[in-house]
């Protein structure tokens, strides 16, 4: 895999949000505003990025047995200096993502790839691996913050829409409203970007005892 597929596959093919179905909980409190999931995209991705790094490059040096508090220990101390930034330069933003800023900690996202990639790759594919992943979580953020920010407050990134600022459709900001985009855009992936299985073939040439079948000697189909 060279670095531009290593990128690329976060986008669509392995799409945090959308096909691996990690960050629910973040994808689904912070996308009633397109504001508010880019500041958590770029967190997200901000942490991801650096613990990916510095994880590969220690991934011989931490003891196989306690991986798993180490990347935890490590996360944190970037979630906590990310925090402080936000807190210092965007206290507006801070106070908008509210929990889910300090919970990145626990984010599906960031702890699996540290698991499945940044521990057994080289730091450069890490670090690619990591801008991919954070870029299709972002994507994802914004394309389900975009829709129900202007379907359900009739604004977009705090601009007012005209006539959808008076015919707004409040449950999209809700709770119901998250779950109804999320399931659309999983659907729309599903539908026209992962690959579909191969149709089996139930007859006679397919069977893996028609050598020895005495029905397909006949040229009979099985029932």
């Amino acid at each position: 895999m060279n670095q531009l597929q290593n990128f690329s596959k976060g986008l669509i093919k392995e799409n945090p949000v959308l096909v691996l179905i990690l960050g629910t909980c973040p994808t689904l409190a912070t996308s009633t505003s397109v504001t508010g999931a880019l500041g958590m995209g770029a967190a997200a991705t901000i942490v991801l990025l650096c613990s990916n790094i510095v994880i590969s490059a220690l991934r011989k040096i931490i003891p196989d047995k306690v991986r798993i508090p180490c990347f935890i220990v490590l996360i944190a101390g970037f979630v906590t200096m990310v925090q402080m930034l936000v807190k210092a330069f965007a206290p507006a933003l801070d106070a908008s993502l509210g929990i889910y800023l300090p919970l990145i900690v626990v984010n599906c996202i960031i702890l699996g790839r540290a698991e499945m990639f940044a521990q057994k790759n080289k730091v450069l594919d890490s670090a690619v691996d990591a801008l991919g992943m954070g870029a299709g979580f972002t994507l994802a953020l914004c394309l389900m913050a975009t829709i129900r920010e202007v379907f359900g407050a009739g604004t977009f990134m705090g601009m007012e829409i005209p006539v959808l600022i008076d015919n707004k459709i409040s449950i999209m900001t809700m709770a119901p409203g998250g779950f109804f985009v999320f399931g659309l855009l999983i659907a729309i992936v599903n539908k026209f970007f992962k690959n579909k299985p191969k149709k089996k073939d139930f007859g006679c040439a397919g069977c893996p005892s028609a050598a020895i079948c005495r029905k397909a000697e006949l040229g009979e189909e099985c029932a």
